[in-house]
């Protein structure tokens, strides 16, 4: 078989449609959705476990070093999408990618429910981050593979998939708060794994009759001689981080920042090998171009979305009032908020979309207002900004994520989309995985930028952030022309 007959792109899942979509959408939605639940729902709880005291159940770091856990494993997560993408594309193809890193997630989970202290946490960290970078670059792909390029129910189909998929995002944190309120942090983290395993014996009993061939063509297998060098690569990688955590190198405080230098430099990387490779075509190197700056604010929001895990997290704690009749929610509940507002609104923008069609705003814009609009949220904390415990109101808190909602569904499900419409034929997977490094990039930033976030700065901190994000979206307006010119038919 050639290379060209295997980057044939996938038939077309079943007929059948979902509210207008492929089949398929309910299916991939319904696995993310449950993964999200296990995701959110354990780190919802986890920076609580890595900075409470032993003596309420949790590991004694400080917040410093937690909030550097936190954003790094998050970074890790979504850098492991290049990985994942990679592996999709060149040994298994992205359906049977996808299946793998379920699994392994489900592993993960047990870990953290079974194994004691900071074993189970690198072990079931390690796991979860893996698979669940994995698992998103390839469901994406999956789901892109049942449009055309130029279908118009796509930016709608993957607002639903995000709808589905902050089902559990808004259920995990609220039930694995409940239990570990309960019983601890375990029994937390158990019910998460209770989630991921509902989600693999649902993808499998729906797998052949939704999914179909999406997904499964390998667009660019690696030949026998590439698996033993790639192999050998892997396996230096994994020794000399050995090393470097052995001699100190590597340590819970400056692991956010080494993460995200880690990143940027596999983003410069894969888009390196891209744009050189021979394979693509000058229209598929145009529109390649023209994600990078896409990329860059997209970094640069989700280095504010994603404080939700480490700064709103401790303010929340620490900082929140919240009482409701009587009654003190626990902190991670805090974390379903803004699911609960993507539930409600992630269906408007779908319909939005959907009815606009192609007048609606171009990508370019809505990267724009979705970073415009998030910088927005941060100026928000200003004015209750060096008040005590319990000094914020929680409806307050309420609004600023409600603008993190809006910010986030002109961004996020846009940005999947998009990349699935700008993938060259020979890194399809890879493409996506991009657009998820710059979520890795933000995440871990979210750790780092966290070590300079006390009462004492919270002004200078909020302003400066929430001046720079608005100043980046008017950047990506600006170049809206040029951005949406490269991008060569796509918008």
């Amino acid at each position: 078989m050639t290379d060209e007959d295997t980057a044939t792109a996938p038939a077309a899942a079943p007929t059948r449609t979902f509210f207008g979509h492929p089949w398929g959408l309910a299916n991939l939605a319904g696995v993310e959705m449950w993964e999200r639940f296990s995701f959110y729902g354990m780190q919802g709880i986890l920076v609580y476990y890595l900075y409470y005291s032993a003596t309420e159940g949790g590991l004694g770091l400080t917040k410093a070093e937690a909030t550097s856990i936190v954003g790094a494993y998050g970074g890790l997560v979504y850098l492991s999408s290049i990985l994942g993408a990679w592996v999709a594309d060149r040994l298994l193809g992205a359906e049977r990618t996808l299946l793998s890193a379920a699994v392994l997630i489900m592993c993960g989970h047990i870990a953290l429910a079974v194994v004691p202290e900071f074993i189970g946490v690198g072990i079931g960290l390690i796991c979860i981050a893996l698979g669940s970078g994995t698992l998103k670059a390839t469901t994406s792909s999956v789901l892109g593979d049942m449009y055309t390029k130029e279908d118009t129910r796509r930016d709608a189909g993957f607002s639903i998939y995000y709808m589905g998929v902050n089902l559990g995002a808004l259920l995990g944190p609220l039930l694995t708060g409940l239990v570990w309120k309960m019983q601890g942090f375990h029994w937390g983290f158990g019910l998460a794994a209770l989630g991921m395993a509902a989600g693999l014996i649902q993808y499998l009993l729906l797998r052949r009759s939704t999914i179909g061939d999406a997904g499964k063509v390998v667009t660019n297998p690696l030949d026998r001689r590439g698996r033993i060098r790639y192999l050998g690569i892997a396996i230096g990688a994994v020794v000399v981080i050995a090393i470097l955590a052995l001699a100190g190198a590597i340590t819970a405080g400056n692991l956010s920042t080494i993460v995200v230098v880690v990143t940027l430099a596999a983003t410069i990387a894969l888009f390196a090998i891209i744009l050189s490779s021979s394979r693509l075509s000058d229209v598929e190197r145009s529109r390649v171009i023209s994600f990078i700056p896409m990329f860059v604010a997209s970094a640069a929001f989700w280095s504010l979305f994603q404080q939700q895990f480490t700064v709103v997290a401790v303010y929340s704690d620490e900082r929140l009032n919240r009482e409701v009749f009587g009654w003190v929610m626990p902190p991670s509940w805090i974390q379903s908020i803004n699911p609960i507002f993507i539930i409600i609104f992630a269906g408007v923008f779908a319909a939005m979309w959907q009815r606009m069609g192609p007048r609606q705003p171009t990508s370019p814009w809505k990267f724009a207002i979705g970073t415009v609009v998030m910088g927005i949220a941060f100026l928000l904390f200003i004015p209750f900004a060096g008040g005590g415990p319990n000094s914020t109101p929680l409806l307050w808190l309420v609004l600023i994520l409600f603008l993190f909602t809006i910010a986030e569904l002109c961004l996020s499900p846009v940005g999947q989309s998009l990349s699935t419409k700008l993938a060259p034929d020979a890194f399809h997977t890879q493409m996506i995985a991009l657009f998820f490094m710059s979520i890795a990039v933000g995440s871990a930033a979210a750790g780092a930028l966290a070590t300079f976030y006390d009462t004492d700065n919270e002004t200078p901190y909020f302003l400066v952030l929430g001046g720079a994000s608005i100043l980046i979206g008017v950047i990506v307006a600006a170049m809206n022309k040029w951005i949406t010119k490269m991008m060569a038919g796509i918008h």
